[in-house]
């Protein structure tokens, strides 16, 4: 069994098996999604998630942040699964057809009253990333292997820590605030599901 399809098969269990934070009130927040998108690394079983750093643009709320792709939702998007493609697309010019989209893991608040839905995706046909400078600065492939092994030293498993504890340190950029909120749950869940994988015997290295 190849290591993509193990890592998909995992992505799918964690969607499927686990509790996601729940949608608050939505007359109180304002809808947004990201994708958490993987792709391929270094090798199949060395899989990445893509983050964006956002532009240097004065008086800009999210100025220099990391972050996933994402976007408010539009009154003419379908769904909010259709506002994480559309936004993929248009910061990213990776188009939906070229993603395999497994599913939401669950809702998180901004304190400028954004609600914020994650979804889990795969790069399937991997090519060149094209953003727009005015919005994005950079682009990171950060491998999973890596956020692990901080959410480990950190001794982050199995709890909430603080917003200020809560970081992802990589290279010479830290991922923080509601996306290391997003990338703490999201850590826990496939933690969790690769000990099940484990104990079960049916993989020896799920990714």
């Amino acid at each position: 069994m190849s290591g993509t399809k193990n890592c998909r098969d995992m992505l799918k269990n964690a969607v499927q098996r686990f509790d996601h934070p729940p949608e608050p009130d939505s007359r109180l927040f304002r809808p947004t999604s990201v994708i958490a998108l993987f792709a391929k690394g270094d090798s199949p079983d060395s899989p990445c998630l893509i983050f964006i750093e956002k532009a240097d643009i004065p008086g800009y709320p999210w100025r220099n942040q990391m972050a996933f792709p994402g976007g408010n939702c539009d009154p003419e998007d379908p769904s909010r699964e259709a506002t994480a493609l559309r936004e993929l697309d248009e910061e990213m010019r990776i188009a939906p057809r070229d993603v395999e989209l497994i599913g939401s893991i669950g809702h998180f608040q901004t304190i400028n009253n954004k609600d914020i839905e994650a979804f889990l995706g795969i790069w399937k046909e991997m090519g060149d990333i094209l953003f727009d400078p005015c919005e994005i600065s950079r682009v990171f492939m950060i491998p999973l292997s890596h956020l692990m092994a901080v959410h480990k030293q950190k001794n982050f498993m199995r709890r909430k820590p603080g917003i200020y504890e809560l970081v992802y340190p990589y290279e010479d950029v830290v991922i923080w605030g509601v996306t290391a909120k997003i990338v703490h749950h999201l850590l826990e869940i496939l933690i969790s599901e690769i000990s099940s994988f484990h104990v079960a015997g049916s993989y020896g290295r799920p990714c």
